[in-house]
């Protein structure tokens, strides 16, 4: 199967995974339930959750085992988008092309629409747990549980740095944990659940680590030099508030070199699982040459 085509059999099951969380109760909290679903079932790319399916197949035909972290880590990532967007953090007014959360709705109405999808992702791991409870899913609900604390962290100490000078290991601590560590998980809970072995592990998440950093790094570039029209919102934003990303730091060009360099090494580990690994090679490098 051609990787696009791999990628939107895989965004469909995703989407269909997501579906089973919307709430269309005629209810007091309706217009929060509308909100959650505006973001949560926006043009995304999915590439978290599939991140962790793919992962699993490698070892396992059936990853239903991963299902409810993969929509568990989907509504983590959407929470954090609308509280990003947010006036006290980046202050956007678009989001995949269309009104953030908060301008569609309100800012209170977005806060709390991004509060419940994040505990909702905590109640969907929860119910796992109540039918089957393994070593396996501890691990994975402890990673899960300091991989969102280190995105926070990380989306604290970049609104932190806005506008000041910052060493190159601090811009990588931020890309790290805001972008890195979720991507990590991602990789992480695909293997653990998918039953491989330590070796395995430890390689995958070296492979997760390099896809990571380039996932920030290819927004960097984005924020600089995108299309605003197949981005969906304005470019420029992160210069403009006095980010310092790859880019701002140490230019375009120094930038690409480096986004090159760590995609490479990625396929390079990757390469050693053969035809199983496939998938993995084809979305390094779908991420260092996506355009949204």
């Amino acid at each position: 199967m051609e990787f696009k085509e791999e990628l939107k059999k895989y965004q469909k099951i995703v989407e269909e995974e997501l579906n089973k969380h919307i709430k269309k109760e005629d209810v007091p909290e309706k217009v929060l339930n509308e909100s959650m679903e505006y973001s949560l079932m926006a043009d995304g790319k999915r590439l978290r959750p599939i991140l962790i399916l793919s992962t699993c197949k490698m070892f396992k035909d059936d990853y239903s085992i991963c299902m409810p972290y993969a929509r568990a880590i989907e509504m983590v990532h959407n929470f954090s988008l609308i509280h990003d967007d947010l006036p006290g953090i980046d202050n956007d007014d678009l989001r995949r092309g269309r009104p953030t959360n908060h301008k569609k709705f309100n800012e209170a109405t977005a806060i709390l629409a991004g509060d419940a999808l994040l505990n909702g992702a905590y109640m969907v791991i929860s119910n796992d747990l109540k039918k089957e409870v393994s070593k396996e899913k501890l691990q994975v609900f402890e990673e899960f549980s300091n991989a969102v604390d280190r995105m926070i962290a990380g989306e604290y100490v970049d609104t932190e740095v806005e506008g000041k000078q910052i060493s190159e290991e601090l811009l990588e601590y931020i890309h790290k944990n805001k972008t890195g560590a979720f991507l990590k998980l991602c990789v992480r809970i695909g293997a653990i659940l998918g039953g491989a072995s330590k070796k395995d592990i430890d390689d995958l998440t070296k492979y997760a680590e390099n896809i990571g950093l380039a996932f920030q790094i290819k927004d960097d570039i984005l924020s600089e030099e995108g299309d605003e029209k197949i981005l969906g919102k304005p470019v420029g934003n992160d210069k403009e508030a006095g980010k310092c990303t790859y880019v701002t730091k140490f230019g375009l060009e120094v930038a690409k070199e480096k986004l090159r360099k760590i995609t490479n090494e990625a396929v390079e580990i990757i390469e050693n699982y053969g035809e199983k690994g496939e998938f993995l090679k084809e979305l390094a490098l779908y991420i260092e040459n996506r355009e949204k």
